[in-house]
């Protein structure tokens, strides 16, 4: 069965998402019925998209640890760290290669937590708001329904990630100790006490927020536009790996775009975490940097968080097939709508 296809019908109470759950019936109908596949929108349904969340942002996290590394050095640090090419060198020269995986553990806990919360929420809350206004407003402000589900999701996800995440920069933007998870976490809570591991949560939800209002508006109006106005067939018939290179190119692009939007405050959420920030405040982190430090180590985030972004929608999407997860089509005009342009044409 091709996956693109969404066979059982949605719950009623989940069924004006956009059209996309209308537009997944009749891309659908006459097709023979998957009895694996997950009701769309039902508990089961939210539960496996955060896992599939988790297992892409944990897995693709790890993966690219090594330019993260070199990233937060070159934006505490830029005279040292000066290039990507530069920031690989003095790592290795300090700390061997193992300096190239510092971190490594509360980067895979804390993002595989934070990918559960974005992914998972993100679908309930996008089910929720869509229902709440109707399928015609839901289509005609997908954008703007988009962004609100993404702010939402990623609002409650980086809660458990910052302690993580401070954790994490503190290792990695230090040469030497702390070098395990162990260490770096009685070094933040000797110094700075509780408040030491939450500091950061305000630019990290100024980093968080707007990057994942990007990246999933971005990504699903690019598969959008990617199969209305590039593919030359609907996407009911295209191929598993066709599907899966398109979602892997939408990915990308939203990864871009995001990184961009997002950088200043990950500049500021890599300063704040770092040793000699103990005790200041974002206003005179912020200050500290300046503008033209703000956006420090740019090239390198733009290559991470596009690579990252890419196989995390085709992880995502590759495990929503292997878990008989609903894939509809993009969204399409309700007919009701249809006929209230029609007739107001007409009339005009």
């Amino acid at each position: 069965m091709d996956p693109s296809t969404s066979t059982s019908s949605p719950s009623p109470r989940f069924s004006s998402l956009l059209p996309l759950a209308r537009a997944a019936q009749c891309a659908t109908s006459g097709s023979a019925k998957d009895p694996k596949e997950v009701p769309f929108g039902s508990p089961k349904y939210i539960g496996l998209c955060g896992l599939g969340g988790a297992l892409c942002c944990g897995l693709t996290h790890v993966w690219i640890l090594p330019l993260d590394i070199v990233k937060c050095r070159m934006q505490v640090d830029p005279v040292k760290y000066s290039s990507i090419l530069s920031g690989f060198r003095s790592t290795v020269a300090d700390e061997g290669a193992r300096g190239l995986v510092k971190g490594w553990f509360p980067t895979a806990v804390g993002y595989s937590m934070q990918g559960f919360g974005k992914f998972g929420f993100y679908e309930g809350f996008k089910i929720l708001y869509a229902n709440l206004v109707g399928d015609e407003l839901a289509y005609q402000y997908r954008t703007a329904l988009y962004l609100v589900a993404a702010a939402s999701a990623e609002a409650c996800a980086d809660l458990p990630l910052a302690p993580f995440e401070a954790a994490k920069v503190r290792m990695q933007t230090t040469v030497g100790p702390p070098r395990t998870f162990r260490e770096c976490v009685t070094l933040i809570y000797r110094s700075e006490g509780v408040r030491g591991f939450f500091k950061g949560l305000p630019p990290l939800w100024g980093r968080q927020i707007p990057y994942t209002m990007v990246k999933f508006a971005c990504f699903e109006r690019t598969i959008e536009a990617l199969y209305r106005h590039v593919v030359p067939k609907p996407k009911a018939e295209c191929s598993k790996p066709e599907q899966l290179a398109i979602t892997f190119a939408a990915g990308y692009i939203a990864g871009v775009a995001c990184a961009v939007a997002s950088h200043p405050a990950d500049v500021l959420v890599s300063a704040l975490n770092g040793k000699d920030a103990a005790g200041k405040g974002v206003v005179q982190v912020a200050k500290e940097l300046g503008m033209r430090r703000l956006w420090g180590g740019l090239l390198p985030r733009i290559i991470m968080i596009g690579t990252i972004s890419a196989l995390q929608w085709f992880i995502y999407d590759g495990f929503k097939v292997a878990m008989h997860l609903p894939r509809p089509p993009p969204p399409a005009m309700p007919e009701s709508l249809r006929r209230k342009l029609e007739q107001s044409e007409k009339r005009g």
